[in-house]
């Protein structure tokens, strides 16, 4: 996707960064006629910016891949007389190249974001993306906010659930049926600036009455003044919408429009969705809208960082293998009923010396669960909420779990929020945390990101090591506000 100031993003929304050759260029080569079956040479991978420094997680957030330009068609003549010993001995010598190049290259990839960048895993990715390396840089010890006072207004349930409860999750998916429902409900989302530059990306209507839900970072710069934010539909149709609500805690907003006539996509419980189960992904990759690609569920809870410094997004992340590129932002993945299970956030990338673009089969989604709170919070207050236990981790420590820290910043903030969640149930500075509701926790993001898939109020249980004694500790989570 192409910023405000005119740089690419990995949420590019046409096909620009794909040229191909004009019929004069194409005159002008005088190039043999080759036979059946020769494809163009080209490739795209995905990369993603390193984690900050100061990044506690080591994980990247979607950002855009970048698009790798397609190699012109190269001139050919007709040749003769190459013996078959020949292209042996080439052919060999090809592989040996092959193998040895990719046994260098191997350490330069890594896990980038999805979106115009897309979030990764934090086990050394995040593609949204972390660096090849295989433990992240230990940054500053970041510190929770302090917990705020927030109205207790109970939230309707206004978002369409899907019907007759959750479905089997080794059921068979029917892509075609699937995607006869799912396509007109999903729309590209494009934002342009004064200056003509601009982003794109996807979302899908969550409510009949004209709400439409999508990352945060497909509407970035919609604020801007003279900034415009134009729905487009499937049936060519378009809506100038209005974002009411966002939150970069969860890479989230909800656009208003004035379209009341497209159906809304039922959310499923995401708590339900298994590894191995046959997924569907419905978006406008690089612009091209109703694009649908299938997979598998390949993984759940993939902690996934994503954003910069000013705007960290950290998602308990469905991993598929369906197919998402830049501009797949924000649409649906969608389980064998037709139901909504995430929405696609991130790509893992290639990173490296090299630009490119496109999936390599690693993409993250945010779990449909924690996007319906989210949605019904951004509806209803136009800002969201997300949990908090109120300590300093260390983000220095390398022993097992994650370690509460035991020394105030430099800008004084203490290991534990005064009279906040943890230090309420008894948790120390310097105590270890090796599990979440008996969910193992090695590194930083993983507890924080387990923690902001519940919602404030929820208890969960810190089991804590002592001298190779484990104790569990029942914490009833606070709230804190989402930027």
């Amino acid at each position: 996707m192409t910023e405000p100031d005119g740089t690419e993003r990995d949420e590019p929304g046409g096909l620009e960064a794909w040229p191909w050759p004009t019929p004069e260029e194409l005159a002008r080569q005088d190039v043999a006629p080759s036979g059946p079956g020769e494809p163009d040479e080209s490739g795209a991978g995905v990369g993603t910016p390193a984690a900050p420094a100061d990044d506690p997680t080591g994980v990247v957030t979607p950002g855009a891949p970048r698009a790798r330009r397609r190699a012109p068609r190269r001139d050919r003549t007709a040749r003769r007389g190459v013996g078959g010993a020949v292209v042996a001995v080439v052919g060999v010598l090809a592989l040996l190249v092959g193998t040895l190049g990719g046994l260098l290259l191997a350490p330069w990839f890594g896990i980038e974001a999805a979106t115009s960048s897309a979030p990764a895993p934090s086990e050394p990715p995040t593609g949204l993306g972390p660096s090849p390396s295989a433990e992240p840089s230990a940054p500053e010890p970041q510190p929770e906010p302090e917990q705020t006072e927030l109205p207790d207004t109970p939230l309707p349930d206004t978002l369409p659930l899907a019907p007759g409860g959750p479905i089997d999750p080794g059921a068979r998916i029917d892509v075609v049926d699937i995607a006869a429902r799912a396509l007109p409900s999903t729309v590209s989302i494009q934002v342009r600036q004064t200056d003509g530059s601009g982003s794109s990306g996807s979302g899908f209507v969550i409510r009949e009455d004209g709400f439409i839900l999508t990352n945060a970072h497909v509407v970035a710069g919609s604020d801007a003044d003279g900034a415009t934010l134009t729905v487009l539909y499937a049936d060519g149709e378009q809506s100038t919408g209005t974002v009411v609500g966002i939150t970069h805690d969860y890479d989230l907003a909800v656009v208003s429009v004035d379209r009341t006539d497209v159906p809304a996509l039922p959310l499923a419980d995401s708590d339900g969705v298994v590894v191995g189960q046959e997924v569907v992904a419905v978006g406008a990759p690089l612009g091209l809208q109703g694009t649908v690609t299938a997979g598998i569920v390949s993984a759940l809870n993939r902690p996934v960082q994503a954003g910069d410094a000013s705007s960290i997004s950290f998602i308990n992340a469905i991993q598929t293998d369906a197919a998402i590129n830049p501009g797949n932002s924000g649409g649906p993945l969608l389980d064998a009923s037709g139901a909504v299970i995430g929405i696609n956030s991130a790509i893992a990338q290639a990173s490296g010396g090299q630009q490119a673009t496109g999936s390599i089969g690693l993409g993250f989604a945010i779990p449909s669960n924690q996007a319906r709170r989210t949605a019904e919070q951004l509806i209803a207050h136009g800002y969201a909420t997300y949990p908090v236990i109120g300590v300093l981790l260390d983000s220095s420590w390398v022993g097992v779990g994650v370690k509460v820290s035991t020394q105030p910043t430099e800008d004084g903030v203490q290991p534990l929020t005064a009279g906040g969640p943890a230090e309420q149930a008894g948790i120390r500075p310097g105590d270890v945390i090796v599990a979440i509701d008996s969910r193992p926790v090695t590194a930083p993001d993983e507890l924080i990101v387990a923690i902001r898939a519940h919602a404030p109020g929820d208890t969960v249980v810190l089991t804590i090591r002592d001298d190779d004694v484990d104790r569990d500790v029942p914490v009833v989570l606070g709230e804190e506000r989402s930027r």
